[in-house]
């Protein structure tokens, strides 16, 4: 169940974040991009990615993805309704592209513009001191390795051309290589860039190549030396790669002839420009980042980059201006005309989708517990009768199955003994009974009728008559729940229990067959002479009959009576059994509520931890009277019991009865379809905050929060946030350049005001992107004019750089002569 939570918070935060058929507009990129994804550690953002782009860009559909590595186990779902899930995973065993059939691949689901390139090394990294070396040598050397990577490149570069009519321009390409510090295949980056580059050039006038370079601090517990070492030796290369007269000849072109040709870069820079990603801001604080959040900041640089222009889009405020590569990549430059390196930070404030679904859920479950519980006003008989129990019917029913007066009129046919009636006259009518019939009435009457009244009684399912009777009659009342019947069956509650009235009927039932015992006793203690009936001189026989029939109809009618009064204090004790053993089920019941109710405030109290301070507050409080209205907004139209019509929630109790995860399946459902899309949840996310900020406010209190006041808070927020995930050894570095973005609607009073904010103070560029938006606000920092030997990794990573080389592990695959020392 806690899954399905999961699964209901993250599908309505992805369905508002998807812009389409909503108030927001996509963006779109200008040029084709390809995300190349080096190395088995950067599997982890693909997926991530492939998402972002779906939900944000209104052309995701032609943009490639390209993995490295040297695993086979990795999933990647294409949820692009454009996906064409024929696509293939190039391996080192096969010859042309064909779909994977392999067992453990057998969920794995794929697209077009998804390519795994999957190369079966035969190095080993376990326990091996020269693994980066021998992993470069056998890359380098295999002619089928370059074979598979050219035949998987050229099919992407194909696929590309599939998509043109969704670009502005064909001319240029965007390239962007995605590689974590520490992984060991980065040691063949130059050779995997250069060979995609050149091959994506022969059908693009030019390529932009970026590199995104993740280290990941916080997984560098257990093997820190050596992933520290690794990390410093791909440092090392980097600085080779990145120097202005970088240049690199290699025969990687391979055709199916295996004639190799040589692919050349001269005389430059390898990448446009190097972002360094760290998992610590420049406070050093670790940051909670996880590959979603590493995908996002890398979405939005390219987006930056390579956005396409809205033709109607507004003019950008005063203040603001749009991105220019060129421009900033000077302003990296130093003294010598080295390019500096260029970290980011990115933050947003946005409707807190996720925290909403899940606080929605919890008032809607407590608004439908409220009207299935608040009080009504019945009477005790009532009560009974809904309960199954109706005094009168219990009568009724004892009456209709039990033996009647008939079983007395046959018992005139017993046999007596020869006595006269002189001789009995005096007697008492309990030994008359004796001396004309010995123990043949007792018998007679407890075989016939005692006996019959008990196997009747035993053949009746009370516990069954019950739930049927209950399920009857409430359906015909829809405000009674089994909260309502779980109190009502409580033995301990005596104001609204009916088992204190069961109780009070058996007590009552108890004193009547006192008395009845008691009158069967006197009567019994009458003389014979005393008993009314007709007596006839010299007509002994006569009087004998007459005094039977009389005899008969006096005391077994009475002992009759006696077993009916019996019959029914038997089926009130059962009565009350059977109740307070249903109990159990309601309070079962009501139990299972309470649990269920309870997970789902966890869970709704947790996303709300997850969420911003400021940003998640008053949520609670919001949204339970958000939900409340929506809920009896909907009665009003459809009825006051309409949630528990078939079609929205309907049966409570039996949806528990088979589980309660089919009772939260069904509460999802009409939470979506019915709450969630109500008009008080589509607030801009401006509006929606400001409501929530005032949430507890009374009406002319002071202390109401004003506009600009929740402007200049969102700003910090947004701030604070966007911190630059790079720690450096100098934070304030004279080579030190700043750029910060908004991207939202130029036209919305908070964009306004944060293009105006600090207007005259700042000492960085600002600049805004525009997209029709009301789910929220981004911002994008950039900072650069660094260099890698500015990088507190690089300090701390030298250390075991040297150690491990004095120790014996070859961490480069070429010499290190040939490389940039180490300062």
């Amino acid at each position: 169940m806690r899954t399905l939570l999961e699964r209901f918070a993250a599908q309505y935060a992805y369905e508002e974040d998807k812009l389409t058929g909503h108030d927001d507009d996509q963006s779109s990129i200008h040029y084709p991009s390809v995300y190349l994804f080096i190395g088995d550690k950067t599997a982890s953002l693909i997926q991530p990615m492939m998402d972002i782009h779906h939900r944000l860009w209104e052309n995701s559909a032609g943009v490639m993805y390209v993995q490295i590595g040297t695993e086979r186990q990795h999933t990647v779902v294409d949820r692009h309704p454009a996906a064409n899930h024929s696509a293939y995973e190039a391996s080192r065993d096969g010859g042309e592209h064909q779909p994977s059939h392999d067992a453990e691949h057998n969920n794995l689901a794929r697209s077009s513009r998804y390519t795994r390139i999957a190369l079966q090394v035969q190095a080993e990294q376990e326990k091996s001191k020269t693994y980066r070396h021998d992993l470069y040598q056998e890359l380098r050397q295999d002619v089928s390795h370059l074979y598979q990577l050219n035949r998987a490149l050229r099919q992407v570069s194909m696929n590309i051309a599939e998509y043109g009519r969704l670009y502005a321009s064909f001319d240029r390409i965007h390239l962007h290589v995605i590689t974590r510090v520490d992984d060991p295949l980065n040691v063949f980056l130059p050779e995997l860039s250069v060979l995609a580059s050149a091959i994506f050039g022969q059908s693009f006038k030019s390529v932009q190549m970026d590199l995104h370079v993740l280290i990941r601090e916080r997984d560098q517990i257990e093997s820190f030396g050596y992933t520290s070492a690794v990390g410093m030796a791909f440092i090392r290369e980097l600085e080779q790669m990145q120097s202005p007269d970088y240049s690199f000849e290699a025969l990687l072109h391979m055709t199916e002839d295996g004639i190799a040709i040589p692919v050349k870069h001269e005389s430059r820079a390898l990448f446009d420009l190097v972002y360094v990603l760290s998992d610590k801001d420049e406070r050093g604080i670790t940051l909670g980042s996880d590959a979603e959040d590493d995908a996002e900041l890398i979405s939005h640089i390219a987006l930056l980059k390579n956005r396409r222009l809205k033709e109607d889009g507004p003019d950008i405020n005063r203040g603001a201006s749009s991105y220019n590569n060129t421009s900033f990549k000077n302003n990296l430059l130093n003294e010598s005309g080295v390019q500096g390196y260029v970290s980011a930070g990115f933050s947003k404030v946005k409707r807190p989708n996720r925290s909403i679904a899940l606080t929605v859920l919890y008032h809607f479950f407590c608004g439908l517990e409220q009207r299935m519980s608040q009080p009504i006003d019945r009477s005790v008989q009532e009560k009974l009768s809904l309960l199954g129990v109706d005094t009168m019917q219990v009568t009724a029913s004892v009456l209709a199955l039990l033996p009647d007066s008939s079983a007395i009129e046959h018992m005139n046919g017993l046999m007596t003994h020869s006595i006269s009636y002189g001789a009995m006259k005096r007697m008492t009518l309990a030994e008359a009974e004796e001396a004309l019939f010995g123990q043949g009435c007792a018998l007679y009457f407890r075989e016939n009728v005692e006996r019959e009244a008990e196997q009747i009684l035993g053949q009746v399912d009370i516990e069954s008559e019950l739930a049927r009777d209950q399920a009857a009659r409430l359906a015909r009342s829809p405000e009674v729940s089994f909260y309502h019947l779980h109190v009502w069956s409580d033995e301990h509650i005596d104001h609204e229990g009916v088992v204190g009235e069961l109780q009070s009927l058996q007590r009552d039932k108890s004193r009547e067959l006192e008395s009845l015992q008691g009158e069967l006793e006197e009567l019994y203690q009458l003389r014979v002479e005393d008993l009314s009936f007709q007596r006839l001189p010299l007509m002994d026989k006569h009087n004998i009959r007459s005094f039977i029939r009389a005899f008969f109809d006096t005391v077994y009618l009475k002992k009759l009576e006696m077993v009916r009064r019996e019959a029914e204090l038997a089926l009130l004790k059962r009565y009350e059994r059977a109740l307070i053993h249903i109990h159990t089920t309601y309070k079962h019941q009501v139990r299972q509520m309470e649990e269920l109710r309870q997970m789902i405030k966890e869970a709704a109290q947790d996303s709300i931890r997850q969420a911003d301070d400021y940003i998640g507050q008053n949520l609670m409080a919001y949204y339970e009277l958000v939900t409340a209205a929506a809920m009896e907004d909907f009665e009003k139209k459809r009825g006051a019991y309409a949630f528990f019509e078939e079609r929205y929630v309907g049966d409570v109790a039996a949806l528990l009865n088979a589980g309660p995860d089919q009772l939260l399946k069904r509460l999802v459902q009409v939470c979506e379809q019915e709450i969630l899309t109500q008009q008080p949840f589509k607030l801009a996310f401006e509006e929606e905050l400001l409501q929530r900020a005032n949430v507890a406010v009374e009406y002319h209190n002071k202390e109401v929060l004003a506009k600009d006041d929740l402007f200049k808070k969102l700003y910090r927020t947004l701030e604070d946030h966007a911190g630059i995930r790079i720690r450096l050894l100098d934070y304030t570095h004279k080579h030190r350049y700043e750029e910060k973005y908004f991207f939202g609607d130029t036209r919305s009073e908070f964009v306004r005001f944060a293009i105006q904010a600090d207007e005259t103070s700042r000492i960085y560029k600002l600049g805004a992107v525009h997209e029709n938006r009301k789910s929220g606000v981004e911002k994008l920092n950039l900072m650069g004019g660094f260099q890698l030997k500015d990088l507190l990794f690089y300090r701390n990573g030298k250390v075991y750089y040297d150690s491990y080389q004095e120790h014996g592990y070859v961490l480069h695959g070429l010499d290190p002569s040939m490389l940039p020392e180490l300062e």
